[in-house]
């Protein structure tokens, strides 16, 4: 092989290296922004392409992920004059490539000084306590102005974090202290709260057991009652069986006295007695009523004429009883 074919092998070489220097491939979530000539030519997405040699070139890669910013903590003072150091973290993502990269000179650092400058701003509006405590509402007021200020710039400004509020060391321990005597104060009113729920349901626990007590003791009184008038009208009636026995049984020996004289005063009839036996009898009975404790004996006529009556009532006479004479003169 000649001269002339080696020169020639060279060049088929270098063009094919040129061509395949010039094929590029873009990953997923990028963009690659061409200029030709000098100028914006295009796009490109995800995929292939292909250069033009000596015209094209690629100006700038560009990254359509998310991305996190974290900002070192900025100086800022409150409405109130109080110095602190405030450090933000700003999510972003681009949304037009040309714009990014023709819009602004340096914008990662344009998204600094603008987060800054509009931190400023908005905290300068507010005293310390309400810097503290506003965290949400100046996160979105700060993710606001950022969204519009760089939306010009291909950038969407997704969200804007307040990472860290850092007052002076002062106001610091004196918050802490501040801190830690409504610590105290709030431990000491639920303390106070929790000794007074316990007093009140100690007064009411005491207050229904005298209830419950004084209840149980009317109960008591109540049953007491019932059992001394069930008692009373079980001896009543007890008394008043005892009784009704006893006038039963006094009534029985009222009919047997009366049924054994009724008998014999039959059998007497029956042995038709004489007039003797008959004054007889009236004699027994006489002397019966006689030892008695009357003070006055009414005599029958008919019987004081026997023999035996001055003897049966010589007793009687001495105790001082009055005979009455009930005969009749004929």
């Amino acid at each position: 092989m000649g001269v002339g074919g080696y020169i020639l092998l060279g060049l088929a070489i270098f063009v094919i290296l040129v061509i395949i220097g010039n094929i590029k491939i873009v990953p997923q979530a990028y963009v690659y922004v061409i200029e030709r000539l000098g100028a914006f030519h295009a796009a490109w997405n995800t995929g292939l392409h292909v250069t033009i040699p000596f015209f094209d070139r690629v100006a700038k890669k560009v990254s359509l992920k998310d991305q996190v910013l974290d900002f070192k903590p900025q100086s800022v003072i409150t409405k109130d004059n109080v110095s602190m150091q405030i450090d933000t973290v700003v999510f972003f993502q681009i949304t037009n490539a040309m714009q990014f990269t023709y819009g602004v000179e340096r914008p990662i650092s344009a998204i600094e000084n603008l987060t800054a400058t509009t931190l400023r701003n908005i905290v300068g509006n507010l005293d310390l306590q309400q810097t503290l405590t506003s965290r949400d509402i100046i996160n979105t007021n700060i993710t606001k102005i950022l969204d519009e200020a760089t939306d010009r710039w291909g950038i969407k400004v997704q969200r804007v974090e307040l990472k860290n509020i850092l007052p002076p060391r002062e106001i610091q321990e004196a918050m802490d202290k501040q801190m830690k005597a409504d610590r105290e104060k709030r431990e000491k009113v639920t303390q106070a709260e929790a000794e007074k729920e316990a007093q009140i349901l100690v007064a009411e626990g005491e207050r229904n057991a005298k209830i419950l007590r004084a209840e149980a003791d009317k109960q008591a009184q109540i049953l007491k009652a019932e059992a001394e008038k069930q008692t009373l009208i079980l001896h009543a009636e007890a008394v008043r069986e005892q009784k009704m026995r006893e006038a039963e049984g006094e009534a029985q020996a009222i009919n047997m006295v009366q049924q054994a004289l009724a008998d014999s005063i039959v059998k007497l009839n029956e042995a038709n007695p004489n007039e003797q036996v008959i004054q007889l009898k009236s004699l027994e009975a006489f002397s019966k009523a006689a030892d008695g404790k009357a003070t006055k004996i009414i005599i029958p006529s008919e019987i004081q004429g026997l023999a035996g009556l001055a003897a049966g009532l010589k007793g009687t006479i001495a105790d001082g009883g009055n005979v009455v004479n009930t005969s009749v003169r004929q």
